[in-house]
């Protein structure tokens, strides 16, 4: 990010008072009162725009007891610019017609873990440290492959920290996954678990009795910042930001109550404190992530490349909007507290098609074959076995295999952003409109190919959909149909 003009000042604690704009908020407290009580591993735009901005608003209740360090993985860019700016950051709203913004001040150190391993550690032995949380991405749950470079990973680093503790008869901290997994709290157990039975039995024994390790679901969109996007802060807001984070006003976090070492009061400000996150977890998976899926394949193949813009053209967001209606949204369960699923849909319908955020669909199609296992496939093997009506969820496969052989509908190339673009690819070529190939992937498709309705609607898809942009908007409009009985569940505004 470059410098901000002369004629706005730096974001520093020096210059927060500076901003002459009235809708840009600043810490209402002490920062030097804040005392770390939280490590985050995996800094980014998400954790910046969700996380640190529930902690903000514990600082601005006068909780001054939850102060966060922030740890990157690999990126000496963020660090440089939060060392500049005294880890200060600005966080925009943008809603379809008012942006709002505020200088979030909650983190109070950012380490480098490439650089600071031994700061890193020092900072997770210390007592004061109560909490861990993390947003590594789905990636950062696979260990490595030999065992010798475990002490390497971040469940390495977590490992280390409690055996320190163990040995100086410290309490250990609580470990709170903030990542997109189905369960992402038993990956962080596994992780953890899988270092240290290799490491030590008796410390494993040790975290396995006295370690909490709690689900959560986190929500919101955080679209990537781009240098337009700092100017137009800079200009709106009057803060010399080098890098800011772009949201939405939509934020939610729903935390398992299982804290092994003292609680944060985040209910306070908004969290929802739950004892059984999976149903949350698993709506949100399904309609806001599977929905995410969807729109990203049809959206780029249409020629979209925002979610506003794909969400603007009525035959793609009449797709999604039936898609999550039809098809998600009756296998799913009705008696979540706190979750209407007629209400929850037309949110997400609301949030996509927000004008303010305009999410890259390029982001929402990166690592396909991480997100449509874990999105959209289980609604689409949920459907076959209760012989529901999955037309829509086939056609997105569809999409996603047209997409993964690396050209659009006139021969452009397309950026396959995946860990195994190179061997789908090779697949998708091969099958051309067959499936086959693809399909026998098995631990991306799990038993799809046995599905011989499902199977049926995505070559035919893959077969006439794709030839042009008239073809593949008629089939948005009418997919091949896949077997089943259909299902539909009313809500408000359908039509």
């Amino acid at each position: 990010m470059s410098e901000p003009p002369p004629d706005v000042p730096a974001l520093s604690d020096h210059t927060l008072g500076a901003s002459r704009s009235d809708r840009l908020a600043t810490p209402g407290y002490n920062r030097a009162r804040l005392e770390p009580a939280v490590v985050h591993l995996g800094v980014g735009g998400f954790h910046r725009a969700h996380q640190e901005v529930y902690f903000d608003q514990l600082a601005e209740l006068g909780f001054s007891q939850w102060g966060v360090i922030g740890v990157g993985m690999r990126r000496p860019q963020m660090r440089q610019v939060l060392d500049a700016q005294d880890n200060l950051f600005t966080v925009v709203q943008r809603g379809a017609d008012d942006s709002t913004a505020k200088i979030i001040g909650s983190m109070v150190e950012y380490l480098l873990l490439t650089e600071d391993r031994e700061m890193v550690e020092a900072r997770l032995a210390d007592p004061r440290i109560r909490l861990v949380t993390l947003t590594i991405t789905a990636d950062g749950y696979t260990l490595p492959g030999d065992p010798e470079q475990y002490r390497d990973s971040v469940f390495g680093l977590i490992v280390d920290a409690f055996d320190r503790r163990r040995r100086a008869r410290r309490a250990p901290f609580t470990v709170l996954s903030c990542d997109n997994l189905p369960d992402s709290a038993a990956a962080t157990r596994e992780g953890v678990m899988t270092v240290a039975r290799r490491r030590d039995r008796a410390l494993a024994r040790w975290i396995e009795e006295r370690v909490a390790f709690p689900g959560s679901m986190v929500d919101r969109i955080t679209p990537v910042t781009t240098p337009d996007d700092r100017d137009v802060v800079e200009e709106d807001f009057l803060v010399g930001d080098r890098w800011p984070v772009i949201t939405e006003p939509f934020t939610q976090w729903v935390i398992e109550d299982d804290f092994c070492n003292d609680r944060p009061p985040l209910d306070r400000v908004g969290a929802l404190f739950v004892n059984d996150v999976a149903p949350y977890k698993l709506i949100k998976s399904r309609l806001l992530n599977g929905a995410h899926c969807a729109l990203g394949y049809t959206g780029w193949l249409a020629g979209h490349r925002t979610t506003y813009q794909a969400m603007a053209d009525p035959v793609v967001a009449g797709f999604v909007r039936r898609l999550m209606r039809e098809e998600i949204a009756p296998l799913l369960p009705a008696d979540v507290p706190g979750m209407d699923l007629g209400a929850y849909c037309d949110t997400v319908l609301e949030r996509l098609s927000n004008p303010g955020i305009g999410d890259q669909l390029a982001r929402l199609c990166r690592r396909g074959s991480t997100k449509m296992p874990d999105y959209l496939l289980p609604s689409l093997h949920a459907a076959h076995a209760h012989g529901r009506s999955r037309a829509r969820l086939a056609f997105a496969v569809a999409a996603w295999l047209r997409y993964l052989r690396g050209v659009d509908l006139e021969g452009r190339p397309i950026d396959v952003q995946d860990a195994r673009a190179q061997e789908l690819r090779e697949a998708a070529l091969r099958g051309g409109g067959d499936p086959s190939p693809l399909l026998a992937i098995t631990d991306v498709f799990g038993d799809l190919a046995d599905d011989i309705e499902s199977v049926t609607a995505i070559r035919r898809s893959l077969t006439d959909a794709f030839g042009s942009y008239e073809s593949l908007r008629s089939a948005l409009a009418s997919p091949p149909r896949a077997a089943g009985r259909p299902g539909r569940l009313p809500m408000c505004g359908d039509s």
